[in-house]
């Protein structure tokens, strides 16, 4: 199965600002939405963004304001800008292709799941 690449999580302080890449077979950007998800120690793996191919974007409310997500499809990768990091974003980031079957904010609509990049903000 197509498995995409997630790169860019570290160590930051809180209010300080990280920007998280992932990319994949180029197929994939043609023909699917990307979404970003976060998964912390303890709880279920929630929703952060979704990128549609026509550009339409949707964020949880937690996030909303403060990352943004983007897609360059000449590089077949999706971004996801972490602006103003809070303590409680700290979580390990997964980016995954939306094949439908369910809402955009369901993990179980999505596939192709990279290996993670850990984020951490320290407070």
């Amino acid at each position: 199965q197509v498995q995409l690449v997630e790169s860019g999580g570290g160590l930051v302080q809180a209010g300080g600002s990280l920007r998280l890449s992932c990319s994949a077979p180029g197929r994939i950007f043609s023909g699917y939405a990307m979404g970003w998800f976060r998964q912390a120690p303890g709880k279920e793996r929630e929703f952060v963004a979704i990128s549609w191919s026509g550009g339409t974007t949707h964020y949880a409310d937690s996030v909303k304001g403060r990352f943004t997500i983007s897609r360059d499809n000449a590089k077949n990768t999706v971004y996801l800008q972490m602006n103003s990091l809070k303590p409680e974003d700290t979580a390990v980031y997964y980016c995954g292709a939306y094949y439908g079957g369910g809402y955009y904010y369901e993990r179980e609509s999505f596939g192709s799941w990279g290996q993670g990049t850990q984020v951490t903000v320290s407070s």
